[in-house]
């Protein structure tokens, strides 16, 4: 794509956002910010039976074209990934999404979302870790 249709892609993106909303039933939430322009974004993830997989994404936020965009960008990209293709997405990711030079100038902006969702994630893992540690200590306590 050239930059203009990327322009374009992204504003499609901010003007008609997909998946914007808050989801009671989410398995996961976080929130995250971007302290030097204001953004903020809440996002939400429901998983798989199995907890391997994002079945639904959606998120909640405001600030810049680019932050809110790539919230609309990534929710529609990560469902029915699996999370641990999600944990290895990148700036190279919203590169591909919004173009080398929208990523290159604002950076914190277009990964804000990404972001995010990968925060989520990794605090899942910490809880079952921990969950997980709890259950052998009380195991070989008995």
């Amino acid at each position: 794509m050239d930059r203009q249709q990327y322009i374009e892609e992204i504003l499609d993106h901010f003007q008609h956002p997909r998946n914007k909303g808050r989801m009671e039933d989410a398995d996961l939430q976080l929130g995250g910010g971007n302290p030097g322009c204001g953004d903020l974004i809440t996002v939400y993830l429901k998983l798989s039976p199995d907890g391997q997989r994002v079945e639904h994404a959606s998120f909640e936020g405001t600030g810049c074209t680019i932050s809110q965009a790539g919230g609309s960008m990534i929710s529609e990209m990560i469902e029915g990934m699996a999370l641990a293709e999600i944990e290895e997405l990148g700036a190279s990711t919203m590169r591909e999404l919004m173009g080398d030079d929208v990523v290159n100038q604002r950076v914190r902006c277009a990964t804000l979302a990404l972001g995010t969702v990968q925060a989520a994630l990794e605090e899942q893992k910490r809880a079952h870790s921990r969950e997980a540690a709890a259950a052998h200590t009380a195991k070989s306590g008995q």
